[in-house]
């Protein structure tokens, strides 16, 4: 096949043939050449095993121009062809024509002596400069103008300068064919002629059965066409949490100002990839990533380019990625592929081989590996696999596996036990371990007591065990990467096998041998526990733990040194902010013990209480409140029980209960029931008064919680006064700078806005502000958290640019770091959308409140304040487009539900008063308005004080109610006193007095609080 690519004026035509693997010295070679004003076709080099070579060559003499070869390891190889055929070929066909014939080498091993008639340009280890130079020397090309631009945007990069990140599995130097879907994916990715138009796509999916090669055709996509990228990126996607792990490393190669938090890291990493900077075109590749849920909000936005594998059709059936779906070798693929790894086969044999595995390149690489290394004949061989008889050479065979496959890894098995048992062993006891990240240095280095006798001699003895691994990669179902080391023999550092060996070891043992490799593995895992998950300084090391659990058995030991490891695993997750990944560890767990452990045993409460915390901060209310529920039942009834009292007495409290009481006070408020939150929270702070003082951590944390849903229950003063006690002692114990001083100061700084102490609310929150952006960065959810208060603080003191600047921004980034499904992404846009509604688009405003008030409506039920509270908003917006009769209906409902929910005389419920009562007026029910306007003033007055602000809204409103019923006097006598303690409060400037004077109708916007 040929790329074209040419420019006007060109003065010669020169065709570049190269093989596959040297696509990027061709690109490289092309662009030169046209730079200079020459037309050039790159034509790839893949001769067939069945013509012969001097035919192939000659047919070089049909494509236009001079013939510029680009000579590597690979170009003589294909085929494949003899030395004896290339001499034959080249003397016949390069002799004659030599004028047009020329070369240049990349190779790295010694090229075929016949190469010399070619008189290859020797282009190793050269730079850019010295490179062009001998090519163009090579071609007899003189240069007069200007050299080429190496960094022109779209100009492919020298291939000796590798991108500036590159993670990528080493080259498979035995990868054969291919091409076609490889130019398939290059052609989607990059756009019909290279640089010449818009991608097609920026995400692809290779999707096949497993062992047909889509790992392999990604990382030779990576290898192959690298070289048109800044940054190349390999994650494994197996399991979540590695896969993180992977992506949040890029933050760090990419030289982005973050710490330590993974979730920061990698929205970080996101945000970089997004926006292009500091690299605008990078390649992500996701291995393995079956399973779309556990991985998809992983995958970046941007102009960069995602390559997936999958065994799933589920990406391209979300939209999520076009899907390519990788087929079994070609035949004539497969014929190539195994007489350049068995090169004592025929065609004959070769393709008698390939029927029998069915051109599946996982069983092709298989047996060819063997018969390269084994002196059996061919013939015997192919039979043996042919008939299907594992048991012929004393292996155990599940029947889930297909046949080729079984009886050639029997072979295997059977010949690898002969040569190495140690091997066996050893390969067994890897199937234990996740097959992308085989932990070879914990193996090496475990304690004697972890391993079985004879793999703890094995590990005793170095090269005893180096050998073993090199038996196992002869194999090929074990490939080994080894650290980057100054040393003269650098370690492994770990094993991969394809998944398919891995599944198949684990069916072929007994029960009895099972048991004991996972008792080992689990030994080995715990071993390696740093002990300690709230340690920053060890996360990287549960990161590598966690991977392994599963397939180790860590989740169905009885044994209470692993079900230790689980749990702190679990609190590593959590603490981390890897909520999702927590979950599914806590529900793997406790599936497989339910019925066998006791709800209040250690560790079935521990991961429990961890269960119902990771339902809660993704949002998963009502599931969090049966969970957390259930578990403070179990443990009273418990406590009952033991103390003899019947459950009627005061119980003594214990960490248990009181941990499962605050957590489950929590999910309360996210619900809703604030007061049931709030007497659960007095309870909790009493007795941890008593057992540990009044300002031990956990007792201050309570109190903080008890503040917090204070605030909720519309009791600002006494919230304000707790939080004001709360600051103070962390700034004391813990200093300013501390992750949990600061998130009590955004409380305060929010309470005191509530309260209506603008000034010094903005005062303390752009402080407040300011040390989250230095302290935790930009991308964590309580700095935007911060940041929004602080966006709010700004409006009601009248800074709307700066507000409404600072309020989309950190919607946007909520959106990113969060999830548009977040509640506090939620909770952004209420308040972004009331202040579009006063300052920006009325359009916008009013479909993102509606949006807003839907979602919130799907997440808590239609009865929820927070459900109801958006309501109202949606009804101020409707009546800014002169819907009235839909305004009033909103209005009415949102008062009625609020009522209901939170009582008459909460603040929200009163907000809603007012904005009824201003619907009333609209729709020509005055005196309705009066009465409604009235009633909210007088609660208001009594709840709040008479110069809140909410209290002068009311009377400020009711002013305006009564002089619509012509009743001047009383409405000029509430408008002067509220104008008067306006001005004295807030200032004669303030934008609340402002309006007054103007006469402008005072509204309340709900504002859902952070829980």
């Amino acid at each position: 096949m040929a790329d074209q690519s040419s420019s006007a004026g060109a003065a010669d035509h020169i065709t570049i043939s190269y093989a596959g693997f040297a696509r990027p010295w061709a690109a490289w070679l092309s662009h030169q050449l046209e730079q200079l004003g020459h037309h050039t076709t790159m034509l790839r080099w893949d001769p067939q095993a069945d013509t012969a070579l001097a035919e192939e060559l000659s047919g070089l003499l049909t494509a236009e121009g001079r013939l510029l070869m680009v000579l590597d390891d690979w170009y003589f190889r294909l085929g494949p062809k003899t030395q004896e055929e290339w001499t034959a070929a080249l003397r016949e066909v390069v002799s004659p024509h030599a004028d047009r014939f020329a070369a240049v080498s990349v190779a790295t091993q010694s090229l075929p002596a016949t190469a010399s008639l070619l008189r290859p340009a020797d282009l190793r280890d050269l730079d850019a400069t010295e490179a062009n130079r001998r090519v163009l020397n090579r071609l007899g090309i003189a240069v007069t103008g200007p050299a080429v631009n190496e960094d022109a945007p779209g100009a492919p990069r020298f291939p000796n300068d590798p991108p500036e990140i590159w993670n990528i599995p080493r080259r498979n130097n035995r990868f054969t064919g291919r091409d076609d879907a490889l130019e398939e994916l290059y052609g989607k990715l990059a756009g019909s002629g290279g640089h010449s138009g818009p991608p097609l796509e920026t995400r692809l999916a290779l999707y096949g059965i497993s062992g047909v090669g889509k790992s392999q055709i990604a990382a030779e996509y990576a290898h192959r066409f690298g070289n048109d990228y800044d940054v190349v990126w390999w994650i494994s996607a197996t399991n979540r949490g590695a896969a993180r792990e992977q992506l949040a490393e890029l933050a760090s190669r990419l030289g982005l100002p973050v710490g330590q938090e993974i979730g920061d890291r990698i929205r970080a990493v996101h945000e970089a990839l997004r926006t292009g900077r500091p690299y605008r075109r990078w390649l992500l590749i996701f291995d393995s990533a079956d399973d779309m849920e556990q991985i998809e909000d992983l995958v970046p936005d941007g102009r960069g380019h995602v390559l997936i594998t999958t065994l799933t059709r589920d990406w391209s059936g979300s939209g999520s990625a076009q899907e390519i779906e990788i087929l079994p070798f070609t035949r004539i693929e497969s014929v190539a592929y195994a007489r350049r790894r068995a090169p004592r086969l025929t065609s004959r044999d070769a393709d008698d081989l390939s029927d029998a595995v069915q051109d599946l390149p996982l069983l092709l690489a298989q047996t060819a590996a063997w018969l390269d290394a084994n002196p059996m004949p061919p013939r015997e061989y192919i039979e043996l696999i042919r008939r299907g008889e594992p048991s012929l050479v004393g292996i155990r065979i599940s029947t889930d596996y297909p046949m080729a496959f079984q009886t050639s890894w029997a072979i295997t098995l059977n010949t690898l036990r002969e040569r190495s048992p140690a091997a066996v062993e050893l390969l067994k006891l890897f199937a234990f371990f996740a097959p992308d990240a085989i932990p070879v240095p914990k193996l090496a280095k475990a304690r004697r007591g972890d391993l079985p006798e004879h793999l703890a001699d094995l590990a005793a003895e170095p090269i005893s065990w180096n050998t073993a691994l090199r038996r196992l990669t002869e194999s090929t179902a074990v490939r080994l990467d080894y650290q980057v080391s100054s040393g003269q023999d650098p370690a492994v550092e770990t094993a991969q096998m394809h998944r398919l060996y891995h599944r198949f070891l684990r069916s072929d043992m007994t029960e009895e041998e099972r048991d004991a490799l996972s008792a080992a593995a689990c030994r080995v895992l715990v071993s390696a526990d740093p002990q300690n998950p709230f340690d920053t300084r060890e996360w990287d090391r549960y990161a590598e733990l966690i991977p392994h659990l599963e397939p180790a058995g860590a989740l169905d030991s009885a044994d209470p040194s692993v079900q230790g490891l689980v749990v702190n695993c679990v609190e590593y997750l959590r603490v981390r902010g890897e909520y999702r990944m927590g979950l599914r560890l806590c529900e793997q767990f406790m599936f497989r013990w339910k019925t066998r452990l006791a709800p209040t045993q250690r560790t079935m409460l521990v991961l429990t209480h961890q269960h119902a915390n990771m339902l809660r901060r993704l949002g998963r209310y009502r599931e969090a409140e049966a969970v957390g529920s259930a578990i403070v039942d179990e443990l009273e009834s418990e406590r009952a029980e033991r103390t003899g009292d019947g459950g009627n007495g005061r119980v003594e409290a214990d960490a248990d209960l009181l941990r499962a009481k605050d957590g489950l006070a929590g999910t309360l408020m996210t619900l809703g029931a604030y007061q049931r939150a709030c007497d659960l929270f007095e309870e909790v702070a009493a007795h941890y008064t008593d057992m540990l003082g009044p300002e031990a951590p956990r007792t201050v944390a309570s109190r903080n919680n008890l503040a917090i849903a204070l605030g909720l229950l519309g009791r600002y003063p006494e919230a304000l006064s707790l939080l004001r006690e709360v600051v103070t002692i962390r700034e004391r114990e813990l200093r300013a700078r501390h992750h949990l001083t600061l998130g009590t100061g955004t409380g305060y700084a929010r309470m005191l806005r509530l309260t209506g102490e603008y000034r010094d609310a903005l005062s303390r929150q752009e402080l407040n502000a300011r040390l989250h952006r230095q302290v935790m960065g930009l991308h964590t959810p309580q700095t935007l958290r911060a940041e929004h208060n602080l966006a709010l603080c700004m409006r009601r003191m009248g800074d709307t640019a700066q507000a409404g600047a600072l309020m989309a921004d950190v919607v946007e980034r909520s959106k990113r770091v969060l999830g548009v499904r977040h509640p506090d992404t939620f909770m952004m846009q209420a308040d972004h959308a009331t202040f579009l509604r006063e300052h920006g688009d009325l359009g916008r405003a009013r479909e993102l409140a509606e949006e807003v008030a839907e979602r919130y409506r799907t997440l808590v039920g239609e009865k929820h304040p927070y459900a109801l509270g958006t309501l109202a908003n949606a009804g101020l917006v409707r009546s800014e487009f002169g819907e009235h009769a839909q305004a009033l209906a909103l209005a009415t409902q949102a008062l009625e539900g609020m009522t209901a929910a939170v009582g008459a005389g909460h603040p929200w419920t009163l907000g809603c008063a007012l904005n009824a009562a201003a619907a009333r007026n609209r729709a020509d029910d005055e005196e309705g308005a009066v009465e409604l306007g009235r009633d909210t003033m007088q609660r208001a007055a009594e709840v709040l004080g008479d110069t809140h602000p909410l209290t002068l809204s009311a009377k400020t409103a009711l002013a305006d109610d009564l002089r619509a019923l012509r009743r001047a006097r009383d409405a000029s006598k509430l408008e002067q006193e509220a104008v008067q303690q306006l001005t004295d409060t807030l200032g004669a400037e303030h934008p609340h007095t402002v309006s007054a004077r103007r006469r402008r109708r005072p509204y309340w916007d709900f504002e859902p609080q952070p829980v």
